[in-house]
């Protein structure tokens, strides 16, 4: 994690000046998670919100919402930008947060430099904090199979769509809908959305 958290401070300049707005996503993404947050009852919270875009997007719908990052550098912009939106540090695996305590968890592509031994860590922390129901979005990129690729910033990994469906379902999740494109000039996107279901399959975090 220190290694990813550093290779995005040295470029962070870089990474907002060219992605760091909610213009610079994609509409369909926008329609996507717009639909989702709309269905969420309660707090959400955006794991590896970066530099806000999408955090200060949905709070401007009306959405109860927090942001969370790693990057001391992405942390900073967002108060800046967004100065109503509470930002502060931290990670997927560490919220500090209450259990039960979040109506959403939103995590666009912030599992993306994850090694996939990591993963169930992650998604055991995420149902940790979700109420009863609560919902989850993911977004990554999407591939034949589960493997690394060299990205602009640092290692991300590929993963298949209905694998990564399956590494919810054992986490406890339901998994509700799933979505994949490729759009022109563009890596694969894949998108998950799910709910917690306490007393489903075992939160245990898997391999």
């Amino acid at each position: 994690m220190k290694i990813v958290t550093g290779a995005y401070g040295a470029r962070a300049a870089e990474y907002i000046e060219l992605l760091g707005t909610i213009e610079s996503t994609s509409a369909t993404d926008r329609e996507a998670i717009g639909t989702w947050a709309a269905r969420v009852d309660g707090t959400i919270l955006d794991i590896g919100c970066g530099p806000g875009q999408w955090t200060g997007w949905l709070h401007a719908q009306g959405h109860a919402i927090e942001g969370i990052d790693p990057v001391d550098e992405f942390i900073a912009h967002a108060r800046r930008r967004f100065p109503d939106v509470p930002f502060r540090s931290g990670t997927a695996d560490a919220v500090d947060i209450p259990d039960g305590s979040l109506g959403g968890v939103l995590a666009w592509y912030s599992l993306i430099h994850l090694d996939p031994s990591d993963l169930g860590r992650a998604l055991a922390e995420f149902a940790r904090v979700l109420a009863p129901g609560g919902a989850l979005m993911m977004g990554f990129f999407a591939g034949e199979r589960v493997e690394p690729f060299i990205h602009a910033v640092t290692t991300a990994w590929f993963w298949p769509v209905n694998e990564l469906a399956r590494r919810l379902e054992t986490a406890g999740f339901v998994v509700t809908a799933t979505h994949a494109r490729t759009d022109p000039g563009a890596r694969p996107h894949g998108a998950i959305e799910a709910n917690w279901r306490p007393g489903g399959a075992s939160a245990t975090p898997a391999a």
